[in-house]
Parts: structure tokens; C-alpha cells; sequence
């Protein structure tokens, strides 16, 4: 039992001495030796622990200077104002040296420029507010201060001439440090304010930007504001280290297309970092150097389009028609796609031809990769070349101009900035429209007419041939031939409305809504043969030179209705080709009606004869066979 006794009480005392020692106070400095490069801050953590009394406990700062044979020389306190010594009264009163707090137990001592006198060993103390005197109230660090030998420097500046939207920049800075002791360079290209500022003396506004960095282990890190890292990743800002002369390394930003958000004041800066005792990365040194400003003009601004001739052009039919577009304003660096496409409205064919109006279609247009290619416009017949001509010159020329031809052209042109070889889904940077030519084509005066017409015969029954003739008069000089086509729709039929009303109060008829033509059949000026019409026989063919026919075999009930003939005149050019004149007519609608064959007509009255003596037999022969039952069964009953 008093061994147990002597055991508990031996635990006990043992539990109150490690609490006791848990709690003493402990003061905590960075792990020295510190190397600091003069004319650049310093700034020393102290932390207290383990203490006793106030939250907010006081700090007093010493240096031991190397050349002052270890004397202590009080440097600032938090409690003292008057605790400077001669070397660090002035520059504590101007806020040069100072104390800033973290917490009530954790303080900085910051020295703004430190000097080289300022090289030795720091201490940190705290004074006591413990019950007893426990632990250590002071730690100390070695500081040593090491000589300025960051030098940055660039090649070019920016000049102010501003660049368009697209345009390729390069910028380049020189860095570097001669030091005893192990550092590492950091450089970082950014700029000052943001679109359309930094074009005033200096720039100075308040937004900066990081753009792109080497960090100190040589590793490239992209901005995080705007689109920066974006545009990294996609391969349009990139940063790279070059070797150079003396000593210095090379930096060379290079964005392959700026945009409007790219205006402001650039800079470069460098930074030089040391690995302290503890395992921490310190920027000890650093130095901004302004290369310049840039204006970044919108696309919208810059790019010019025109198209040549100006105007109007008047050409006749079968001519060469030549146009230029000119393009200008251009990002310079020739890394920004382009797309040249010549558009035109309107044609001979329209009632608006020569003013602009009708669809707007796509001539020809050559890709960003020089591949040209033509759009659903008529004049290829005549043939045709799109080229680039010059820089920033690109010509359309037909070889022979026809009627169709005319209307208003314009030049568009798509940038593509940044982009050689956009992907057909890639949205244009920008877009811009030439104005207007109006191209005319004079034509020989062409007059034509269309008579559509049922010659006399037999009367035409279900099962006959149907033939039409359609008869065109032509009045032109030179050569012309005829283009035909034969139409037909269902004769229509008048919409009665039923009511309650008397016959005499019925409203009239309701108009019959006319049906769309359908194409039938086709023949072309080149005399080819074209069949439309589904599930019927059908051939069309040239009588005469002005004569055509429409046949229809075995004609059914679809086939008849009304039919009209349309002709379009076609003109030949100088240079042998045929080209449609615009010149068409359209004939008056014949009816078509087929009868009933007499087949027939037969049909009805012989399916009716033969039902009825059907019927008169079944009843005879049903009244005879009920008679004689009946008769039968009065002989039985009488016997």
C-alpha cells in the first residue's frame, strides 16, 4: 500500500512539472542566416507562446551589429517610444523601420530600405507578464545583407504607333544577377490599365495585369485576369528564355494576335528569390522596368474594303466583266486567315435588276487557304477566275457576261486575327462589305410570244393520246433558240356553301382557289428531253424550229385539267456561248377533258339488265315452288 501511495504521488508531481514546462514561453525567429539585398525591405516575424497575463503582449527589437564588437544597439520597441538608439531614431520617426502587428502575440519587424551597416544579428524579446520566470523571452536571428546586382534592361520599346487588331507583337526584356550566393530569377510581363487607356503620358491608372511569367524554377505561368490564359493555352501568348550577351539571359514575349483589350502601359519585371533555412522561397530584390504603351485599334476601325471599278458598269452581253477588291488596314505579321467573297444581288431576271434588291447570293470566294471555290450564281456558264492580284488586291473576272449576270456586287471580307487556318466552324474576328457596283448588261431587243393549242380530232377519251402544241414567235437579230416547258393543274371548282336558307338568300359561289402549276415536261435550248410528270407517259418534242408538242399516252383522269407552255429565249455571245436573254412568254391555259369510252357507257346498262332478270327469276321461281307446296297440302288434307 505505500509503495502505491508513493507511486500516485510521484505521477502526480511528474504531470504538474511537464504542464508546467508545456506552458513556458517561447519566442520564435526565422531560422538564420537571412540574406537580404540592400536598398530592398527586410521583414523578421516573432511569434510568443506559452505565456502568461495580457493577450497583447509587447515586443522590443535589438541588433548586434559585426563591425560594432557584438554591441547591442535597441532598434524599436512597442511599449517605448523613446527606445531607439542614435542609428534608428530618425528612420523609426519617418516610418522607415516600424513594427506592424499580425495578432496580440505575433508582430513584424519591417525595414523599408535596408542598408548595408544594417547587416548582423537581430533579437527579438518579449518583456515578461509571467508569475514566474519560465522559458526564453528572446530568440535571435543572423541577417546578412548582400550587394544590389539585379539589372533589367530591354531592346525595343514600345513607340506609340498603334496596331491593329491582329497585329503580331514581340516585346523583349534582359535580366540578370551577379550574387555569391544562390538566387533565382523571375520575370513577368504585365501591363497597366485596360482597353483604350495607357495611351496618356505614362498610363498611370490603377489596373495591372499580369500577362506572362518565368517563375523562379523556370516554369511559364500565365495570367489569370482577362483572356490571358486562354490565349496561352491556345498557343496565341507564348514567353521564352534566350541566352545573351554578358551574362544575361533574354526574354521575348510574343502575342501572335492582339486584341482590344491589349492597349495599356507594358512593363517588365524581375524578381530575384533565395531559398531561406526553413525551407521558403524569398523575393529579396525586384525591379519594374517600363517598356511602353500600346494602342490597340478595333478591326472595325482599321480594315478598309473597296471595290473597283466605283459606281455603275455598263457592259454588253457576252463581254468580260473584271472587278477588284482592295483591302486594307490589315494586321501586319501575316498570321490572321482571310476570306474573300464577292456577293451579288439582283439580276435581268428580276423586277428590281440593277437596284440591289432580291437575295444577295455568293459569286466566288477564296478561302483562307487560297482555295477558291464558286456559289450557286448562274454566270459560271460563261466561265470565270477569282485570284489575288497583289497584297491586299483580289480580282473576279467573267469571261463572257451575260444577262443574268447584272446586278449590284460587293467585295466581304472575313479576318480571322491570330487565325492562318481557322476551322470552317470558326467565327470571323470581323467582317466587312465594300460598297456597291451596279453591273448592267445591254441586250439585243428580244420580243416573243406563246400560243398553246388543242388541234381538232376525235374526242378525247380515257385511254387516248393527249397532244398539245405550243407555237413561240420570235422577233431578235443573231442567232436565238427556244427553251420550253409544258405546265398543268386541275381545272378548278367552284366552292358552294350549304345553309338553311332559301335558294333565292344563298351567297354566290365562293371563288376556286387556283392550284400551283406543276412542271410536266422540259426541253431545253440544247434540245434535251426532261420528263416531270409521275406515273404517266409522257414526251415532249420540237415540231419546227418554232413548234413544240406535248404528248401524253393513255391519258388517264389525273392527266386531264388545264396546260400552259412557257418559252425563254437564249442568245448567243461573241465568243460562241448561249446565254439566257430574260426575254419568256406564257401561253393562255387549254382545258383538257376526257370522256367516257364507250365500253363504258355499256357497262352501266348491261350490270343493271342482267341484276334485274336475276331478280324477276328468284321471284318466279320462288312464287311457282310456294304455289305448288300449298296445293300439294290441301290434296293431303282432302284424302
Amino acid at each position: 500500500m505505500m509503495m502505491m501511495a508513493s507511486l500516485r504521488v510521484a505521477v502526480f508531481i511528474f504531470l504538474q512539472w511537464g504542464l508546467h514546462y508545456a506552458t513556458c514561453r517561447d519566442v520564435i525567429l526565422p531560422t538564420g542566416p537571412l540574406y537580404r539585398v540592400a536598398g530592398f525591405p527586410l521583414t523578421l516575424p516573432c511569434a510568443v507562446t506559452g505565456y502568461e497575463g495580457s493577450r497583447t503582449q509587447d515586443f522590443e527589437w535589438y541588433l548586434y551589429r559585426e563591425d560594432a564588437g557584438g554591441k547591442q544597439i535597441g532598434i524599436i520597441s512597442t511599449r517605448d517610444q523613446g527606445f531607439p538608439y542614435a542609428p534608428f531614431t530618425a528612420r523609426v520617426r519617418s516610418g522607415e523601420v516600424r513594427v506592424e502587428r499580425d495578432s496580440g502575440d505575433k508582430a513584424r519587424l519591417m525595414v523599408q530600405r535596408l542598408r548595408p551597416e544594417d547587416q548582423g544579428t537581430y533579437e527579438c524579446y518579449t518583456p515578461s507578464t509571467d508569475s514566474t520566470y519560465q522559458g526564453n523571452y528572446s530568440a535571435k536571428a543572423a541577417v546578412k545583407v548582400i550587394p544590389d546586382t539585379l539589372q533589367i534592361s530591354y531592346t525595343r520599346s514600345l513607340v506609340g504607333q498603334p496596331l491593329p487588331e491582329g497585329a503580331e507583337l514581340t516585346l523583349t526584356c534582359s535580366a540578370s544577377v551577379q550574387s555569391k550566393e544562390h538566387t533565382h530569377l523571375s520575370v513577368t510581363f504585365g501591363k497597366r490599365g485596360g482597353e483604350g487607356s495607357g495611351s496618356g503620358a505614362g498610363g498611370e491608372v490603377s489596373t495591372v495585369r499580369e500577362i506572362i511569367s518565368i517563375d523562379r524554377v523556370l516554369g511559364v505561368i500565365p495570367g489569370s485576369s482577362g483572356s490571358y490564359k486562354k490565349r496561352y493555352n491556345d498557343g496565341e501568348i507564348t514567353l521564352e528564355k534566350r541566352n545573351g550577351e554578358a551574362g544575361r539571359d533574354v526574354y521575348v514575349m510574343r502575342m501572335s494576335a492582339v486584341q482590344p483589350e491589349d492597349s495599356g502601359s507594358y512593363f517588365c519585371e524581375a524578381s530575384q528569390w533565395i531559398l531561406d533555412p526553413d525551407g521558403t522561397w524569398q523575393k529579396i530584390a525586384q525591379r519594374t522596368l517600363d517598356i511602353g504603351n500600346l494602342t490597340v485599334l478595333r478591326l472595325a476601325e482599321s480594315l478598309s474594303v473597296a471595290s473597283t471599278p466605283r459606281g455603275e458598269v455598263t457592259l454588253q452581253a457576252g463581254s468580260p466583266l473584271s472587278l477588284t477588291c482592295e483591302v486594307s488596314g490589315l494586321p501586319t505579321g501575316g498570321n490572321s486567315g482571310l476570306l474573300v467573297q464577292w456577293m451579288k444581288r439582283g439580276s435581268v431576271s428580276s423586277d428590281v435588276a440593277g437596284t440591289g434588291g432580291g437575295v444577295e447570293v455568293e459569286v466566288a470566294r477564296m478561302n483562307p487557304d487560297g482555295v477558291v471555290s464558286w456559289g450557286d450564281d448562274l454566270s459560271r456558264g460563261g466561265g470565270g477566275s477569282m485570284e489575288k492580284v497583289g497584297e491586299g488586291r483580289y480580282s473576279l473576272r467573267l469571261f463572257s457576261a451575260r444577262p443574268s449576270d447584272s446586278g449590284v456586287y460587293r467585295c466581304a471580307v472575313s479576318v480571322y486575327a491570330g487565325r492562318r487556318n481557322p476551322s470552317p466552324s470558326s467565327a470571323a474576328t470581323f467582317t466587312q462589305k465594300s460598297d456597291g457596283v451596279t453591273v448592267n448588261l445591254k441586250t439585243k431587243e428580244v420580243l416573243v410570244s406563246a400560243v398553246a393549242e388543242l388541234p381538232r380530232g376525235p374526242l378525247l377519251k380515257r385511254g387516248s393520246t393527249i397532244a398539245l402544241v405550243c407555237n413561240i414567235t420570235v422577233t431578235t437579230t443573231g442567232p436565238a433558240r427556244l427553251q420550253v416547258q409544258w405546265l398543268q393543274r386541275s381545272i378548278p371548282e367552284p366552292v358552294i356553301i350549304k345553309g338553311d336558307r332559301p335558294p333565292s338568300e344563298q351567297p354566290p359561289p365562293t371563288p376556286p382557289v387556283e392550284e400551283k402549276l406543276r412542271l410536266v415536261a422540259s426541253l431545253t435550248y440544247e434540245g434535251v428531253a426532261q420528263i416531270y410528270a409521275n406515273g404517266s407517259d409522257v414526251s415532249i418534242d420540237r415540231l419546227s424550229t418554232d413548234s413544240f408538242r406535248l404528248r401524253v399516252h393513255s391519258a388517264t383522269s389525273e392527266d386531264q385539267g388545264l396546260y400552259v407552255c412557257q418559252a425563254e429565249v437564249w442568245g448567243q455571245d461573241p465568243h460562241g456561248g448561249w446565254y439566257n436573254t430574260g426575254a419568256k412568254a406564257e401561253s393562255s391555259a387549254v382545258t383538257v377533258y376526257l370522256y367516257a369510252r364507250a365500253a363504258d357507257l355499256l357497262l352501266i346498262p348491261l350490270v343493271i339488265g342482267v341484276s334485274s332478270a336475276l331478280f324477276i327469276g328468284i321471284v318466279i321461281i320462288a312464287t311457282v315452288t310456294c304455289c305448288f307446296m300449298n296445293r300439294l297440302a290441301r290434296q293431303r288434307v282432302q284424302k
